[in-house]
């Protein structure tokens, strides 16, 4: 069954490497929103129940209980003979989490915790606006656990500034510590979209631009990374993320796997029926537009498989389609072909935009 994507855009503060709709707006508007919000899915024609649901965001954390659950009771499947969604995950901050609330949101139907700690080391925390420590971060995971909470994920991003190889091997090593179900790793995003890569992009100094570390430096960091966490027992299931055993996120599958989903709020995606469609990217425009969307033209799945599926490790199913495109990457030691599946090198881990860059239309 197909999945549900809720977006809470609302934070205390904004990243500096952040380059989502997302961000600190007046407290007037999120009521506003939030009303908008619930109208848009209850107006939702629902062909089927969803089977995974994810609140992203901004801190879907900081939502006020009572008005989350009233926003989740509002989607089928909330309770089906006393049985809640396979999978519903919220994104959560350090710091954001009490007892109380995760009661709450246990009792509202959620089941899995998406924690964005990014790294164990202060100062790399301070450079990108974040306020928690690596002691806030044991104290949540102690939290989840004792609460029930036995399905949960702890980010991590390369290329932070003023990240070594020795803060990078200790947030790493921190971590697995911890043994989270699911890790995901990601490389700094460096785009004008954000402070951090706005900065990065004009040659400034700002936010610790002229500390990130090299091309060269990251490569390096998360190819280390990849062994320590096969050792440790993790799957690399998906470029980005590692999952124990069973572990591995259901909802985001569905994207990688171009299967259906409806997205909900602000600069929300949804791929369902044979098209697409984004909502208002900014909340106050959502809310001034309601349930207006801007339509797309159907997916171009012949080549877009190749760009998402390849994010997997396992690649997908090949039948010789652009043979222009393939034979090129497989000669450059970028893709493997191997009993008629396709999949990312090693090497095309690496460069995996370069890779999917290549199956774009007109490129």
């Amino acid at each position: 069954m197909p999945g549900v994507y809720i977006s809470y855009p609302f934070c205390a503060q904004k990243c500096t490497y952040c380059n989502f709709a997302s961000g600190v707006f007046p407290a007037e508007l999120e009521p506003k929103y939030q009303a908008k919000l619930r109208e848009e899915i209850q107006k939702t024609a629902w062909p089927w129940v969803p089977q995974t649901i994810y609140l992203g965001g901004g801190t879907p954390s900081l939502w006020p209980v009572d008005d989350l659950a009233l926003t989740l009771a509002t989607i089928p499947g909330h309770s089906v003979a006393g049985q809640l969604w396979q999978e519903a995950t919220i994104e959560c901050a350090p710091g954001t989490l009490s007892p109380a609330k995760l009661a709450a949101w246990r009792a509202a139907g959620l089941n899995r915790i998406s924690l964005g700690v990014q790294s164990f080391v202060e100062t790399e925390l301070r450079r990108t606006g974040r306020k928690h420590t690596a002691e806030t971060v044991a104290q949540d995971v102690a939290l989840l656990r004792a609460a029930g909470f036995a399905n949960f994920n702890l980010d991590l991003i390369v290329g932070l500034a003023g990240q070594t190889r020795g803060s990078w091997e200790h947030s790493l090593a921190s971590t697995l510590a911890l043994r989270p179900p699911h890790i995901s790793i990601y490389l700094l995003d460096v785009d004008e979209d954000s402070r951090l890569g706005a900065e990065v992009l004009l040659n400034g100094q700002r936010y610790g631009a002229r500390d990130i570390p090299s091309d060269a430096d990251q490569a390096d960091f998360f190819e280390w990374a990849i062994g320590q966490l096969a050792a440790a027992g993790y799957v690399h299931y998906e470029i980005s993320n590692f999952a124990l055993p069973g572990a591995e996120s259901r909802h985001n599958l569905k994207y990688w796997e171009l299967e259906e989903y409806l997205g909900f709020g602000a600069d929300a995606h949804s791929q369902a029926h044979g098209q697409r469609w984004q909502n208002a990217e900014s909340p106050a425009d959502y809310v001034q537009e309601g349930e207006a969307r801007r339509e797309a033209e159907p997916a171009n799945h012949a080549r877009e498989r190749f760009w998402v599926g390849l994010r997997l490790l396992g690649g997908i199913a090949y039948a010789g389609e652009f043979p222009e495109v393939v034979q090129p990457l497989l000669d450059d030691g970028l893709l493997e072909l191997e009993h008629a599946r396709l999949r990312l090198s090693r090497r095309g881990l690496l460069l995996a935009n370069e890779v999917f860059a290549r199956f774009l239309p007109d490129v």
